[in-house]
């Protein structure tokens, strides 16, 4: 019996009672067995199938493997090979009991090497062994509990009773099919299972299953016209009888019509009095819109002004601080101090204006960075840069300063044969990230939100300003990105800088 024949009667089958799954994603070897013609060269098509076979049996992969099993084991008896094609089944099923598949899966695929070894039994005329694999093919259905195995079932046991000519088992198990379709009125589809029948039984050669099929054919052809004709009696005593109700639910809704209009009347009107309630409540609303949003307004100008101020009193103070003796450590960090505020009051300032990018090459621009906090590293500390060789638009002086202020506090506090290292990794077509790692103390969860926010303690100004993170927090949200920890990181500290470019 040809394979392909058979697909094609069971897909007819199965279309009418439920949707076929779809089909997997099939490997490279597989797309090139399922093009090859067998016509035209069957032995390359078979090895095709036979490496397709091995390749999804190496992945696990059992279904799609399965299938390329029978597909050659059906090209190898078609040229009577039948060893061959009995040693690939036995593979098939040993490959398919080695996996960890659920046992109603294993069944399934059992059920499709049993299949094939029947089609070659009774190919070969060897009734006693077709029998037996037609009861192990029973018992895989019931296992498999697949509705579309049960049906493939019965159009082989149908095949098998009339290739031996049991015809009257034939018809009993073959008439069970077509009536499934015919229950739900599917007279086209099993029309269509009847033909495909009859044109597989005289590719077989099988002249008792020709004639059985045809008559078969033949008797449900006499018997569909009085289904047809009942049928549609049905249908017009259905339409006489809603017409029949529809008109009795008008006459006895015209009262029920005449209230529903009187109702209407009143609900107008109290949709009308809603409709006031409901305009001044909007009016009142609107009111209250645009005197929050003048208050925002008022906020943010308050807040630049603030920052204008702030700016202004340190760029004063900036030139009388620097006239006292620098060399000072009080003196120098408070110069330090109004060099940061003059910088985040900028930054605040102009956090809407758009920055200046400029393509970069990404490698040497960390190995640069990195290279600035070498000497400040305690012993053993090793410095490590992961970056591609790409190129991308940033801009070079937030970046830098971004990036040089995580490596210097990293430097600070990494002990002696810890780790520093510099990731740079392209999360997407627009997005980047800077990753900064360094394996000292972690940052407690509690002040990982106050590190970016400034002024929230007061700092001795010689042990910093309490400025750096806040200003590159700035910086980052200028750049239309943003600075965070990885509060998943918990061996040492991680920052990330995140652009979107």
């Amino acid at each position: 019996m040809n394979t392909k024949t058979f697909f094609l009667l069971v897909s007819l089958f199965l279309s009418c009672t439920s949707l076929m799954a779809q089909e997997a994603q099939k490997s490279d070897l597989h797309k090139r067995a399922d093009a090859s013609d067998p016509k035209e060269n069957i032995a390359q098509t078979r090895s095709l199938y036979i490496h397709a076979f091995n390749d999804y049996a190496n992945r696990s992969d059992v279904k799609q493997g399965v299938e390329c099993a029978v597909k050659a084991a059906s090209l190898y008896h078609k040229e009577n090979f039948y060893k061959e094609a009995f040693d690939l089944l036995r593979r098939a099923d040993q490959v398919v009991n080695e996996s960890q598949k659920p046992s109603n899966e294993k069944a399934a695929a059992h059920y499709q090497c049993t299949n094939e070894r029947l089609q070659m039994y009774i190919k070969l005329r060897k009734s006693d062994s077709a029998k037996e694999q037609l009861n192990i093919l029973s018992s895989l259905a019931s296992q498999a509990g697949d509705e579309s195995i049960n049906n493939d079932l019965l159009y082989t046991k149908a095949l098998y009773y009339y290739t031996f000519g049991m015809n009257a088992q034939g018809n009993a198990v073959f008439q069970e099919m077509a009536n499934k379709l015919t229950a739900s009125k599917e007279y086209d589809k099993v029309d269509e299972v009847y033909k495909s029948l009859i044109t597989n039984a005289r590719r077989s050669n099988n002249a008792n299953f020709v004639a059985q099929s045809y008559n078969n054919y033949l008797a449900w052809k006499d018997s569909i016209a009085d289904l047809k004709l009942a049928d549609e009696t049905g249908v017009l005593k259905k339409q006489i009888a809603d017409h029949e109700a529809s008109i009795a639910d008008k006459d006895s809704s015209l009262t029920a019509r005449m209230a529903f209009i009187v109702g209407l009347g009143i609900l107008a009107a109290a949709l009308a009095a809603a409709l006031v309630v409901g305009a001044f409540v909007l009016m009142r609303y609107i009111l209250l819109t645009r005197r929050q949003k003048d208050i925002i307004r008022l906020a943010n100008d308050s807040n630049a002004l603030k920052s204008q101020f702030i700016s202004n009193i340190s760029a004063q103070l900036a030139p009388s601080f620097r006239k006292l003796d620098n060399s000072n450590p009080e003196v120098k960090a408070l110069l330090a101090f109004t060099d940061h505020i003059q910088l985040l009051s900028d930054v605040e300032r102009t956090v809407d204006e758009e920055v200046e990018l400029e393509d970069t090459q990404i490698q040497p621009f960390c190995e640069e960075l990195m290279d600035q906090i070498r000497p400040l590293v305690k012993d053993g500390v090793n410095l490590t840069v992961n970056a591609q060789k790409m190129t991308f638009s940033l801009n070079r002086e937030y970046v830098s300063h971004i990036i040089s202020h995580l490596l210097h506090n990293a430097a600070d506090f990494t002990p002696a044969d810890g780790t520093i290292c510099l990731d740079v990794k392209k999360r997407s077509a627009h997005t980047y990230q800077f990753i900064v790692t360094d394996s000292g103390e972690n940052i407690p969860e509690e002040r990982r939100e106050e590190v970016f926010k400034p002024f929230c303690e007061i700092h001795d100004l010689t042990k910093g300003d309490g400025l750096g993170l806040p200003i590159c927090k700035q910086m980052a949200i200028k750049m239309n990105g943003d600075l965070v920890i990885d509060p998943e990181y918990v061996r040492g500290t991680r920052f990330i800088l995140e652009l979107h470019v």
